[in-house]
């Protein structure tokens, strides 16, 4: 092993939320390492082509995500590979804001990003183990092209979604609840070109029509036609495969990923035969992987529920918002479980979720925040992420700041909350 790395925080992926983390931690003078087990930032915006940053704003058109996530689309419009923020209308009939984005060019820009901030990427790494001593975290041997490399970090901060390093440190996570079932996984794929003219122009009936009649073909694995333009092409990336897996699970995820290459395949024969404006396209590119929705949760200090977002509540450690509703993805059937929000409501996610109950200095982010099964399947979504990437960053810089030992705890949330807001973000 090579000799030992201290910094103030190491973040475990580079995805939107670890991402946000690392630049904002870099930008407030801590020292911070940024390890991806691909050779490019950015996850399930990338690796995943999700291909979409959905729900900026409440329905009434109240923006609730801003800060850092607003630089990142900021830095795509000006390379041409972003369109506007736009409404658009899902497969159930309901109405959301988004911003289409190219998934190549965001790489390039995620790597801009945190380069100019002063992070310091190790990619092509995974974390091979973790030594805590008590309630710490002590070190992480990472395995590389290099062999293995041992970081030693002030804060660890975990973004990998499946939150592999918190479970080698040691947190608990929450279990899935009586009847409940991990939301299957997507493999999205680019097709083209698409006439969009008459592509966007098919009736929501008729849309729901075709989508059923393919699921019920067995064509289509989800009963949707849901598709994103990519910025400066004829091309979409396509959401309608659905795999019901336990991504944890290596076999298992090794079946999904060439299942959903199947499933795709499957369902661009079925958009060329049978959709008006597919006609003339074929299939392009299939995600580097497959699109993870939910995998393990951590136990944190507060377990965010559908209450709290329902209500919503309100607290004092509010560190992020959100207005993106419950939408669940069974992982059996065509459909969706979703329950809307009221026509301004959004809600808080506070510091507290982040904090695994069992260590002191190491945070969770992304999809695998303290929240139920119901609740995570409103804050799971990478605008979300972003925001409370951007929160834990700060928050992480505050613990080393001074000389001190990244007790996550014990950090100043007001001063926390002031920088976030200077830096454009909203809380409420």
């Amino acid at each position: 092993m090579t000799n030992a790395l201290t910094v103030d925080l190491a973040v475990i992926g580079g995805g939107v939320a670890g991402c946000m983390a690392a630049v904002a931690a870099a930008r407030e003078g801590a020292r911070v390492v940024l390890v991806e087990r691909y050779g490019f930032l950015g996850g399930n915006a990338t690796a995943g082509a999700v291909a979409q940053f959905n729900s900026w704003q409440t329905a009434a058109g109240r923006r609730v995500v801003a800060g850092l996530a607003d630089e990142v689309v900021a830095r795509l419009r000006a390379v041409g590979a972003a369109g506007p923020h736009e409404v658009f209308t899902m497969s159930t009939g309901h109405r959301m804001d988004r911003v289409v984005y190219a998934p190549e060019r965001l790489k390039w820009v995620l790597d801009r990003l945190l380069l100019d901030a002063g992070v310091q990427p190790l990619l092509h790494a995974q974390v091979a183990a973790v030594q805590a001593a008590g309630r710490r975290v002590e070190s992480l041997s990472v395995l590389c092209k290099s062999g293995l490399v041992e970081l030693r970090p002030r804060v660890l901060a975990d973004a990998s979604g499946d939150l592999d390093a918190l479970q080698r440190a040691g947190a608990r996570f929450l279990p899935l609840a009586e009847g409940e079932a991990l939301q299957p996984a997507t493999m999205m794929f680019r097709f083209g070109p698409v006439d969009f003219e008459r592509f966007d122009a098919i009736a929501a009936p008729e849309r729901a029509a075709l989508a059923r009649r393919g699921h019920a073909q067995g064509e289509l694995a989800r009963a949707a036609l849901h598709a994103a333009r990519d910025p400066g092409s004829d091309d979409a990336w396509f959401n309608i495969s659905r795999l019901a897996v336990d991504a944890t699970d290596a076999w298992a995820l090794s079946r999904a990923e060439i299942e959903g290459r199947d499933q795709a395949w499957r369902a661009a024969q079925f958009l060329q035969r049978e959709v008006p404006g597919c006609e003339r396209g074929t299939l392009r590119a299939f995600g580097t992987q497959i699109g993870i929705r939910e995998t393990r949760r951590v136990e944190g200090d507060h377990v965010l529920g559908a209450d709290d977002l329902l209500r919503p509540a309100a607290f004092a450690d509010a560190i992020a918002a959100g207005a993106y509703p419950i939408d669940i993805h069974p992982a059996q059937g065509g459909g969706l479980q979703y329950r809307e929000l009221g026509d301004d409501h959004a809600y808080a996610i506070p510091w507290r979720c982040l904090l695994p109950t069992t260590l002191d200095n190491a945070l969770a982010l992304g999809r695998g925040v303290s929240a139920t099964h119901e609740a995570q399947a409103a804050i799971r979504v990478m605008t979300i992420s972003m925001a409370v990437g951007h929160a834990a960053g700060i928050g992480a810089a505050l613990a080393c700041a001074g000389g001190r030992d990244g007790a996550v705890r014990g950090i100043d949330i007001r001063a926390l909350q002031r920088r976030l807001r200077e830096q454009g973000a909203i809380l409420h």
